[in-house]
């Protein structure tokens, strides 16, 4: 009889206490789940002391693509589920994960599309309608792009495949929770972008934000998400335009 296929785990988490119990819970089907924790001070290490099936790492954040490859580094087997703390898989994609690894397949990597939510509220526009992103793969056939520090790419050797069933993605607690996350996004990405040597000019402060706006809004249709899709358009748009102060801010400091 085949042996069954074993799988791990991986989160990267970083203040995320009131998401790390359900997650964890979701994923119990690993055979191991391994967190690499950014040093939380919310809580979230204490609530991961109780799990006597996780091992946690803490270790200092320098960016996603880092931090990723790190976890990846860690795990014992040969298939790796990526998830993050905000992140749920339903029970049709669990079965349909633990189907495809004990399935003879030439697949590297899998895909799954993301139901986005604001609060408990579906959002189905926004520009978060066409979201995919990698999850599923074979632990020495993927590497996240080092010098893609946010919104990172796993670099993958091999085919790449769509999974059936989806993914419920609760990314946004609040409007303030979203403007966190897209000032850190965008203090990242400014460092990338740096590192490219791109100067940002009015076009990078005005334009390039109002185009993400005029397309989030009006022609992704976030106008039909109602005041939530307006914030997360609006919240889109502020990030561009946060990501190119920041950038001026290291210009700047590169000059003293």
């Amino acid at each position: 009889m085949k042996n069954k296929s074993k799988i791990s785990a991986l989160l990267i988490t970083y203040n995320e206490v009131n998401h790390i119990d359900a997650v964890i819970e979701n994923v119990s089907f690993a055979d191991e789940i391994i967190v690499v924790d950014s040093f939380s001070t919310d809580g979230t290490l204490e609530k991961l002391e109780k799990f006597k099936n996780v091992t946690t790492i803490t270790r200092a954040f320098k960016n996603f693509a880092d931090q990723r490859n790190y976890a990846l580094s860690q795990a014992k087997h040969d298939w790796i589920l990526f998830i993050d703390a905000d992140e749920r898989l339903t029970n049709k994609l669990k079965s349909e994960i633990i189907t495809t690894i004990n399935s003879p397949t030439p697949i590297a990597a899998f895909m799954v599309k993301r139901l986005y939510f604001f609060k408990q509220k579906r959002i189905r526009f926004s520009g978060f309608q066409t979201d995919t992103t990698y999850r599923l793969f074979r632990k020495n056939k993927v590497k996240y792009i080092e010098d893609k520090i946010v919104h990172e790419m796993p670099e993958i050797d091999g085919a790449s495949q769509i999974l059936k069933h989806n993914m419920i993605h609760y990314c946004i607690d609040s409007a303030s929770h979203f403007k966190s996350k897209m000032e850190h996004y965008a203090e990242l990405k400014a460092l990338e972008i740096f590192q490219k040597g791109t100067t940002p000019n009015v076009f990078h402060f005005y334009f390039k934000p109002l185009y993400k706006f005029i397309t989030n809004y009006f022609f992704r249709l976030g106008i039909l998400d109602g005041k939530e899709g307006f914030q997360i358009c609006y919240l889109n748009a502020y990030g561009v335009f946060y990501r190119y102060k920041e950038l001026e801010k290291l210009i700047n400091a590169s000059k003293i």
